[in-house]
């Protein structure tokens, strides 16, 4: 039986989950009332590395949310590292409470992957989309010209981004291919160049894997 924990998160969880386990017991013998400090510590990297399987929906041309979170942003900008023109950029920002494992918004081949360092600063602030570290994956849709790009963006709190695929790799829909450590924000970019249906709103919860963000209307799709 498949246990619903991360598997990007394996290390902290054994490191911080043996220390807290080993706190326990030490307050139980001497300081009791220190019990429930590392029992909420316990419980915060359980709720935070747990990973959930999902229902993903079925449909050609669907673009799937990476992430689980609060839509913050559907905006017109320039994508510069893969696409390389006008797109429909989607942002959702992630709070310390929700899933951070990132799934696949479509299914496709992976043909581009960029980590660039940079600052921490909070997820919500429009400058992180510039100046934070972040993680820009680009993905072909097969047997059509349409492209997408994935960015992961580090956060103040998240000080590190997990990328778990490599260029070439062919993934599925719904896929899980990483996180970000603790608290972050992911981004969809869909270019002008295809008609784009927008199926979310701004402030609106989605949840990855299963919300749709929107879909792409394009007669090469439709031959797949």
């Amino acid at each position: 039986m498949r246990i619903p924990l991360a598997k990007y998160g394996l290390r902290e969880l054994i490191i911080f989950g043996v220390s807290c386990i080993v706190g326990i017991g030490f307050s139980l013998m001497v300081f009791p009332w220190m019990i429930p400090v590392p029992v909420f510590i316990l419980m915060f990297l359980l709720n935070f590395f747990r990973d959930p399987d999902r229902e993903v929906p079925q449909g050609t041309g669907l673009i799937i949310s990476p992430a689980d979170g609060i839509v913050s942003h559907i905006v017109p900008v320039f994508e510069d590292n893969y696409l390389q023109c006008n797109t429909t950029k989607i942002s959702i920002f992630m709070s310390v409470l929700n899933v951070h494992v990132n799934r696949i918004p479509v299914h496709g081949r992976v043909e581009f992957i960029k980590h660039t360092k940079g600052k921490f600063l909070d997820a919500r602030d429009d400058e992180c989309f510039r100046s934070n570290e972040n993680n820009v994956m680009g993905l072909s849709l097969p047997g059509s010209h349409v492209k997408i790009a994935v960015k992961q963006i580090a956060g103040k709190i998240a000080k590190r981004i997990v990328c778990a695929c490599k260029i070439g790799d062919v993934l599925r829909q719904g896929q899980r291919f990483g996180m970000i450590k603790f608290g972050s924000r992911v981004e969809v970019f869909i270019p002008d160049s295809v008609t784009f249906e927008i199926r979310v709103k701004v402030g609106e919860k989605v949840t990855a894997g299963k919300t749709v963000l929107g879909k792409i209307h394009d007669r090469s799709l439709m031959e797949l």
